[in-house]
């Protein structure tokens, strides 16, 4: 019986990269023209909506939005989440409808095809250096005047799986303080158990996402970082208990 388990495990996990594959494979024409001007970045962000609730669905995800408030249109905001999976890229995606840009680990750029365009889309940071991550700063301030939101994991990767919430690094609430953006934090409940990081695990189910109440940085200086920090981490911790 466990070696069907494992078949299955296997199996499973290739199917999910061809259904990261195959959409990029299918639209590549018209993804590269949405690239081509970073005014047209709110049409890519619309094909990769519609690329991750693919995977979600084809995974066998029911995934379920519960959302305490909704962002308006045309605001910016800082919205973070627990990150656990590969797939939390793709419930954000699917959660939030404001276009937003991620800010992402370097590595990523890496993986054939899905790199191509996550390093020409996301901010890149490369978190053992400080000019990389003095340099996200300046592009994520360009795209906060171009009217786009931004999206941050802040526990800086994804902990061990013991770890029920990682502490979280400062740089999202600095941003978020700097340029006077709400905070929305985002719990993602299912993501761990339905597709970890450990190869062999995982399966079809529920994955359900919580969208918060807005924290304010109206009026709140770098010295209140560590403050706004402690208060969204507790958010989403708290949120995680009670799942």
């Amino acid at each position: 019986m466990k070696v069907f388990k494992y078949i299955f495990w296997f199996l499973y996990r290739i199917w999910f990269y061809v259904l990261v594959t195959l959409p990029i494979l299918v639209l590549f024409p018209v993804l590269l023209i949405s690239i081509s001007k970073e005014s047209w970045y709110p049409f890519f962000f619309k094909l990769a909506r519609g690329w991750a609730k693919f995977i979600l669905i084809g995974m066998g995800f029911r995934y379920k939005i519960e959302r305490e408030q909704l962002p308006e249109k045309g605001k910016s905001y800082m919205f973070i989440a627990n990150h656990t999976s590969m797939t939390d890229i793709m419930l954000m995606l699917t959660a939030v409808k404001n276009p937003f840009v991620f800010v992402g680990k370097a590595e990523l750029a890496k993986i054939p095809l899905f790199g191509f365009f996550y390093k020409r889309t996301c901010i890149l940071v490369d978190r053992s250096s400080v000019k990389s991550r003095q340099a996200v700063f300046l592009r994520a301030q360009k795209r906060l005047k171009q009217g786009l939101s931004i999206c941050i994991f802040p526990e800086g990767g994804v902990p061990e799986e013991h770890i029920l919430l990682d502490e979280f690094k400062d740089g999202a609430f600095r941003l978020a303080i700097n340029h006077k953006i709400p905070i929305v934090p985002l719990t993602f409940a299912d993501n761990k158990k339905r597709f970890s990081y450990t190869f062999f695990s995982g399966g079809p189910g529920k994955m359900r996402a919580k969208i918060h109440k807005f924290i304010s940085t109206e009026g709140l200086t770098i010295n209140d970082t560590r403050r706004l920090n402690e208060a969204s981490r507790s958010v989403i911790l708290e949120q995680l208990k009670a799942f």
